[in-house]
């Protein structure tokens, strides 16, 4: 059974940093694709980040280039992303994904997993 879990999101000021933790347990995150997602009320769900195994190949989303960064541990079998300069349209509820159906590794139709997810809120 795969579990993922979240980890990490607060509130921040703009400007500000939180990193974020995706723990896996029945998936392998040295092997398989992984993603974030996110997703602010009234609003639908969008990718913002992945990593394609082997490759280490990364995707963004065009708004959050140069600021987040995703990477994964494969040691602690975990994922990250990173968030600087946080802006108030960051906030949203992050969830972490695992799996690719169609390899459009940003498409919320993708993942075969998610987590719980986790709140992230940046005040001006």
């Amino acid at each position: 059974q795969v579990q993922l879990a979240e980890s990490g999101g607060g509130s921040v000021q703009a400007g500000g940093s939180l990193r974020l933790s995706c723990a896996a347990s029945g998936y392998s995150a040295n092997n398989g694709d992984m993603a974030w997602f996110r997703q602010a009320p009234g609003k639908e769900r969008e990718g913002v980040a992945a990593i394609v195994p082997g490759s280490d190949y990364t995707y963004y989303a065009d708004s959050v280039k140069g600021r987040f960064t995703i990477s994964r541990d494969i040691a602690k079998n975990t994922l990250y992303l990173q968030m600087d300069n946080l802006k108030p349209e960051d906030t949203a509820m992050y969830y972490c994904a695992a799996g690719t159906r169609y390899g459009r590794r940003l498409s919320p139709l993708d993942p075969f997993y998610w987590g719980q997810g986790t709140q992230v809120t940046v005040s001006t």
